[in-house]
């Protein structure tokens, strides 16, 4: 089976063979994906003489409700999407994670936009700003959607949650979107996108689909269109220096690579909740989607006197998961997305283990459950420690199962090895204790997109350390790309044109449709 893309209105088949898709757990082929042929020009131009149009004509509300229409349908259709994600990998819970993350990113952004958001087509922003002495001159901010596209280029590791929380900022504004997926996944969003087109609420033209490379999507940008990349940071050097030589006017946002890490505090000692805590999260996000989450931790803290206790406690809850076939309910991890990925992943533990120890785990072999653990890409949990002040920790990404236990030498050494990691997506510090968690916070803050603080009260609540979460900042500065998605209606903002209008208050008024009174002088 060749996975189809969707342009210009229709359903299309591309020419040649394609690159295969395999089955994470057996190492059967699934699918082959591929762009050629697929006339990638016609999809923009019909993104921009159709879908924009038609978007632009509605106001955020009814845009709102138009997210909110793809959800409930969504929600209907959740067990055929599930279904499809074992075959990548992911056990109940993880589908869960991606799936239902995804629906919830659309209603969220559907019902801040109603009550953050104007009944019209523009936003107005601000305060009426006298420019003369005698008010009749005065000024105020427009924001107006942009005749443009959105490009979303995906990771492999959230099929669904990644088109969704990019799509639903672009069509608030008023952006026509085409989602590029990324390969090994790929079909998990051919799904997805069948199932946002059965739902029938979308304009034409507002939302389209390239398997494949996507050859020809940078080379035909302009001024007004917009890519959102989530990926590696090498590929995102290379996009942006394509963009910068054909398109240099379009507007690119990255989530890349990120060594996201999680600070023990002093006060957490072994027998306290807050030590607790620390140990189940780290666990919890090595084995989370096998540990192939962009926030997952990779580097855990620790006070230097407490490496050994940590070790020990993530030992002894890490045998109790059982790696194996991810439909199996029993089953808390299943295998990477591809056997290339576990090459991949053990050719970068390899690497970290030239500046530490293996001391949970072999990356050779994985008692694995109800599978074959060689055809299937499985990998055990891999716990590592390291010296803090070496590099390899902080410059190498392990994107699996897999983080390095690193002893530090008070607050002001914890902040200093943080922040080896050159930019996060988002790191912890779980601690009951005030006066450190200010020091650290204030410290780490310029180095994270995301710092979540969490002691035994806020865990009755608590998301957890790598959950995005659609009001909150999703991105990070540095390494992590330097981008920003999600965050509510910031992220609609940004999409948006930001104008200065000036003019006397009566024709300001007519303009932006608000009330003629000047200010005060």
């Amino acid at each position: 089976m060749i996975l189809r893309s969707f342009v210009g209105g229709q359903w299309m088949e591309p020419q040649g063979e394609g690159q295969p898709l395999y089955d994470a757990v057996t190492g059967a082929e699934l699918a082959r994906a591929s762009s050629d042929g697929i006339d990638v020009p016609a999809a923009l131009a019909h993104a921009r003489s159709q879908g924009g149009p038609a978007l632009r004509s509605l106001t955020f509300h009814e845009r709102a409700s138009l997210l909110k229409a793809l959800a409930q349908f969504l929600r209907g259709h959740r067990p055929e999407l599930y279904d499809l994600s074992h075959h990548a990998g992911a056990t109940v819970a993880d589908a869960r994670m991606d799936v239902d993350g995804g629906i919830g990113v659309l209603l969220s952004y559907a019902s801040r936009a109603v009550r953050d958001l104007p009944d019209d087509t523009v936003l107005v922003e601000g305060d009426v700003e006298p420019l003369g002495r005698a008010g009749h001159f005065v000024g105020q901010h427009l924001l107006a959607s942009r005749p443009g596209v959105a490009i979303q280029i995906n990771a492999f590791n959230f099929p669904v949650w990644g088109p969704l929380e990019k799509l639903a900022p672009a069509l608030l504004a008023g952006l026509p979107t085409i989602i590029k997926p990324a390969t090994a996944t790929a079909f998990i969003t051919v799904k997805l996108m069948e199932l946002l087109l059965e739902a029938n609420v979308l304009p034409d033209g507002a939302l389209q689909l390239v398997c494949g490379r996507g050859s020809g999507l940078w080379e035909h940008l302009g001024e007004q269109d917009a890519v959102a990349f989530t990926g590696s940071a090498a590929t995102a050097r290379q996009l942006a220096a394509a963009l910068a030589a054909h398109s240099p006017g379009a507007r690119f946002q990255a989530e890349t690579d990120s060594l996201n890490c999680s600070i023990l505090g002093p006060d957490a000692t072994p027998g306290t909740p807050e030590f607790d805590l620390y140990v189940a999260q780290l666990v919890a996000e090595m084995t989370a989607k096998a540990g192939q989450k962009c926030t997952a931790i990779r580097r855990a803290l620790v006070p230097s006197h407490q490496v050994e206790a940590v070790v020990e406690a993530v030992r002894a809850r890490l045998a109790e998961v059982v790696v194996g076939d991810p439909a199996d309910p029993a089953t808390t991890m299943g295998p990477l997305v591809s056997q290339a990925q576990r090459e991949e992943v053990r050719r970068q533990v390899a690497a970290l283990r030239a500046a530490g120890s293996l001391v949970v785990g072999d990356p050779d072999h994985a008692a694995v459950a109800g599978a074959d653990g060689e055809r299937g890409a499985f990998l055990s949990p891999l716990l590592l420690t390291a010296d803090a002040d070496r590099p390899e920790p902080h410059t190498i990404e392990a994107f699996g199962p897999v983080s390095t236990v690193m002893g530090y030498r008070g607050a002001a050494h914890a902040i200093e090895v943080a922040a080896r990691g050159r930019g996060s997506l988002a790191a912890s510090v779980v601690t009951a204790d005030a006066p450190f968690a200010r020091t650290v916070v204030r410290g780490l803050a310029p180095w994270h997109g995301r710092l979540l603080v969490l002691d035994r009260e806020a865990a009755t609540e608590s998301t957890g350390h790598g959950s995005p979460l659609p009001m909150l900042v999703h991105g990070g500065p540095g390494r992590a790309g330097g981008g920003e998605e999600l965050g509510g209606m910031r992220s609609v903002l940004r999409h948006l044109q930001r104008t200065a209008l000036q003019a006397s208050p009566q024709l300001l008024a007519a303009v932006v449709g608000t009330s003629a009174d000047p200010p005060a002088p």
